[in-house]
């Protein structure tokens, strides 16, 4: 019975990491926030960048951190220059000057505005609070992306006051994701 229980946990996980990551909008992690506090990752891209592209298919399809996503954070997906609306600590965010014609480059939502997003891709972190923790812009590898995932989900950055300090926990830090 016990085989079969673990044998039934692992092929679930599996098919969890197989799925990919449990994108939601930001409103829906906002709102499941509310029930079981995590941190929320968003991926601010647009759909014209390459890099984003590349952190799509290399990055976010890597099981480790499909699965280290999908258990420790709300995980965002948030078209940077798109037209959705969206409520975010009573305030709404649109994108008043959104050209539907446009194939490329757009005006820049109002939400990308408050985050400050000003490269893509841009990725976002905030605590379980909703607050701003930081921006993290540009393209990373899945262990890139795991130092800086595993740092904010176990508060460590907020003990890490100078580039020094960061520097000393960036290589102590042990990787586990396969790349």
């Amino acid at each position: 019975m016990k085989k079969i229980l673990i044998l039934t946990i692992t092929l679930f996980s599996l098919s969890i990491s197989a799925q990919g990551i449990n994108w939601m909008s930001f409103e829906e992690a906002v709102k499941a926030q509310k029930i079981t506090p995590k941190k929320i990752f968003v991926d601010a891209y647009t759909i014209w960048c390459g890099p984003c592209k590349l952190l799509d298919k290399n990055t976010f399809s890597n099981p480790d951190l499909v699965a280290y996503m999908n258990e420790n954070y709300y995980a965002v997906k948030f078209n940077a220059e798109g037209n959705d609306t969206v409520n975010f600590k009573d305030k709404t965010y649109t994108n008043p000057g959104f050209n539907p014609e446009s194939k490329g480059r757009n005006s820049v939502h109002e939400l990308a505005l408050f985050f400050g997003v000003r490269a893509y891709p841009t990725m976002l972190f905030l605590d379980e609070q909703t607050n701003f923790i930081t921006p993290l812009t540009g393209y990373r590898t899945p262990n890139q992306l795991e130092l800086y995932l595993k740092m904010f989900k176990s508060d460590d950055y907020k003990n890490l006051k100078t580039q020094e300090e960061f520097n000393t926990y960036s290589s102590n830090f042990k990787y586990e994701f396969k790349e």
